[in-house]
């Protein structure tokens, strides 16, 4: 029996069995060495593999999703933070309109978008300043900011932040709900047997939640517009020179002021005689008319006296 087993054991097929077993035990020797390693270099014990290795490849399971505008995901973990910057900049006043065009020329040059811009030029009594308002895109913030600067003194330069996080959620909330809501509506237009009067029920409803869902797009755009992009208003203003005064300013002032004093004085002159000027027309034929009374009654007493005497 020994000898027939030791010639079982030269055969070509326990031979190909025989190595066929121990690539086996190697391969699963490497397998189980490779999962240890991992293990080991990840931190997490042989329970948590499987959680590990489900996280690694779906991270939204682990933060949650949301809805996003135009079918973007949204983490949770996200905030939408609306920026506004206020700059006051003040350079010499022959600068002012100079600076706006070079402004807004390197506004387009860039991701800008002018909201507004205006210039006052300068009067007699008003000096020369100017207002831009943009939103620009963050990663081009810090070039804006800085070819602000160069175009004069930043005076005063003030930052605020206002978190929409929870205003935007409730809109994509609501653009999600009447999206589901008017694909409903729409799925039972496509039934059979409705009946016109439902048909008719189903179109009113179908329309007011499209003109929902539109609002609600246009807000999402809104808010959008506001945190995706940074507010930045911009004042530009003279700069006042202060002019020392020589020993005659006010002698030279007086004869400036010549002119502006005698003409208002004619002013309230003829402002006078305009208001008594109608009196007259009245009050001298009235004084006239007792003059003459007066006169005749004397002459008459004069009369009766020499009369009687």
């Amino acid at each position: 029996m020994l000898g027939e087993n030791s010639s079982l054991w030269r055969t070509p097929v326990l031979r190909k069995s025989l190595r066929f077993f121990c690539v086996v035990v190697i391969l699963c020797a490497g397998c189980a060495h490779k999962a240890a390693m991992y293990q080991k270099a990840s931190g997490l014990s042989g329970g948590e593999s499987g959680q590990a290795s489900y996280a690694l490849y779906t991270p939204q399971a682990r933060l949650g999703r949301g809805v996003g505008f135009g079918g973007g995901t949204v983490f949770a973990a996200g905030r939408f933070v609306a920026v506004r910057h206020k700059l006051e900049i003040v350079e010499p006043s022959s600068g002012v309109a100079k600076s706006i065009e070079a402004l807004l020329a390197f506004c387009g040059t860039i991701q800008c978008e002018v909201l507004s811009s205006s210039v006052t030029n300068e009067t007699a009594i008003l000096s020369p300043s100017g207002n831009i308002a943009a939103r620009v895109a963050p990663q081009d913030l810090s070039k804006f900011l800085d070819f602000v600067g160069r175009q004069g003194k930043i005076a005063q330069h003030a930052t605020e932040s206002e978190d929409k996080t929870a205003t935007v959620i409730d809109v994509e909330a609501k653009l999600k709900n009447q999206t589901e809501f008017r694909d409903s509506l729409r799925k039972m237009l496509t039934k059979p047997g409705v009946s016109v009067a439902d048909l008719l029920q189903i179109q009113e409803k179908l329309a007011e939640a499209q003109a929902e869902l539109d609002s609600e797009a246009t807000q999402r755009k809104i808010l959008a517009n506001e945190t995706e992009k940074v507010y930045v208003e911009i004042a530009f203003h003279a700069e006042q020179r202060t002019i020392s005064r020589g020993a005659f300013a006010s002698v030279g002032e007086a004869l400036r002021d010549f002119g502006s004093d005698l003409g208002d004085s004619l002013a309230a002159l003829i402002s006078a005689v305009a208001a008594i000027l109608p009196w007259l027309i009245v009050i001298v034929p009235g004084l006239w008319f007792l003059t003459r009374a007066i006169r005749r009654l004397r002459e008459r007493r004069r009369a009766e006296k020499a009369v009687r005497e």
